[in-house]
């Protein structure tokens, strides 16, 4: 199948409105969530409060990451020093029992203090994608202009509601300034 342009829907990355402002980008994007649209994404030169739930992102998954890191981390550091205490290295200092569990608290909270925040960084590096040296929307020459002051709103193929021609029409009646396609 191909639209009007006689891009194919496989040649096609999505399709990418161009809006003048953050009210009319956020109006979008909550009429394409409404509508029934799930795959899109949102570019904008600096973060807009709102524009998060309007793409449908109600969960952050970097807070779960940074816990299980935490807990990784302490669970890890705690069972390397009763390993390396008892097992590997066993000294009996003065009469003290091998397994001394208050003295390993200190390295225990700071090895959960590492886990959790390079669990954080790589979660948050993971989940956003990144790093992405090359993107579909790299292609599009009005792009150069969304970290200057414009706002995007990518409609992408993959989208199970995806038809050129009535994606094209529904962000027509968005008013953008200008839709433009996304080629891969």
């Amino acid at each position: 199948m191909s639209d009007e342009r006689g891009v194919e829907n496989h040649d096609v990355y999505g399709l990418m409105a161009e809006f003048d402002g953050v009210a009319h980008l956020i109006e979008a994007t909550q009429s394409a969530y409404d509508h029934g649209f799930r795959l899109m994404e949102a570019y904008t030169p600096f973060p807009v409060e709102g524009l998060d739930l309007a793409l449908g992102y109600y969960r952050n998954k970097v807070p779960r990451t940074v816990f299980a890191g935490a807990v990784l981390g302490g669970v890890g550091g705690f069972l390397l020093q009763c390993w390396s205490a008892i097992w590997y290295y066993p000294h009996n200092i003065a009469g003290k029992p091998l397994y001394s569990w208050p003295a390993f608290i200190p390295i225990t909270f700071e090895m959960a203090v590492l886990g959790g925040a390079l669990s954080a960084v790589f979660g948050m590096l993971y989940f956003n994608g990144l790093p992405r040296l090359y993107h579909p929307v790299f292609n599009v020459p009005e792009f150069v202009q969304a970290s200057n002051d414009r706002f995007f709103l990518c409609i992408q193929s993959r989208d199970p509601l995806f038809d050129p021609k009535e994606t094209l029409s529904f962000l027509e009646s968005r008013g953008p300034r200008v839709i433009s396609v996304v080629p891969y």
